[in-house]
């Protein structure tokens, strides 16, 4: 793990800053630490949701999760990321924090990868730029960014053999065709990409199932009132019906009584290499906590 526990600095950090403050920048507020909102992003419309097992809760062991972390059977690690954006009247310049850590024998072991991206509606400004991007959509555009530098990070610096826990969705407009790919790079290196989504507006469960159709405000209001502390809610998978690589397995758990529910979710070729641990995964993820 020689490769760990320093941070890097992209290549164009400094020399993007340098620019922006050659153009002479007027910042017009002060910066705001934001996230990268995937709530609202779910599979293309055009897809299938099915059930994998009956429909209902299903018990989880935090105490069995224990076992497994004492076991040794898993690399752990995570991922997180925080951005900043400056504001300026010219343009919007973000600044990325890529967190990886991996849980070590006797240490944690952290890396950290720091970006910077500047885009502006205007032409001039940045056509005698390589740095500078000129866009109709910064919001889109920096998302798509984001996620070729997450997926870049974690395929560059997770460990062989690593459970990775990743903060943020599976997909996500923007994200999905690059987080596939990943996916796919990742499992080379025989790693277990499983991603964890808080605050979701998803619908797809209530509105594709008969039996909850019409009943609940979203996904998080159906699984907060079914699911008592230590449970989860049956797998679900839905698939893209004309590409199917897009196409995930997923469900909702219950870790505190007075805290919402959360999804986590899966590709669908991550959930066949590890079908049967599962549980386990989710036992060891409430253990934790």
């Amino acid at each position: 793990m020689e490769t760990l526990n320093k941070v890097i600095v992209d290549t164009d950090f400094f020399k993007t800053v340098n620019e922006l403050r050659k153009k002479n920048i007027s910042i017009a507020d002060t910066p705001n630490q934001s996230d990268f909102d995937f709530s609202f992003a779910t599979f293309p419309p055009n897809g299938k949701i099915s059930l994998l097992e009956e429909l209902g809760p299903v018990d989880l062991d935090p105490r069995n999760g224990e076992r497994v972390s004492r076991s040794g059977k898993f690399l752990l690690s995570g991922y997180d990321e925080s951005t900043w954006d400056y504001k300026a009247l010219e343009g919007t310049a973000f600044f990325t924090s890529h967190s990886l850590v991996i849980v070590a024998e006797d240490r944690y072991l952290p890396i950290i990868y720091l970006s910077t991206q500047f885009y502006t509606r205007s032409r001039l400004m940045a056509e005698d730029s390589k740095l500078l991007v000129c866009t109709d959509d910064p919001i889109s555009e920096s998302k798509k960014q984001y996620a070729v530098d997450r997926s870049d990070f974690l395929e560059r610096y997770s460990p062989d053999g690593t459970l990775l826990f990743i903060d943020g969705p599976l997909i996500g407009a923007q994200m999905t065709s690059y987080t596939v790919k990943s996916v796919r790079k990742l499992h080379s290196k025989k790693v277990i990409p499983i991603f964890f989504i808080k605050n979701s507006m998803s619908n797809l469960v209530t509105d594709n199932v008969p039996e909850l159709r019409g009943q609940f405000n979203s996904d998080l209001h159906w699984s907060l009132k079914r699911l008592k502390r230590f449970q989860r809610t049956n797998l679900f998978k839905y698939a893209d019906k004309h590409n199917d690589s897009n196409a995930k397995v997923f469900c909702y758990y219950k870790a505190f009584n007075d805290v919402s529910t959360q999804r986590v979710e899966l590709h669908i070729e991550t959930y066949s290499m590890i079908k049967d641990k599962f549980n386990d995964i989710l036992d060891l993820v409430l253990y934790l906590l």
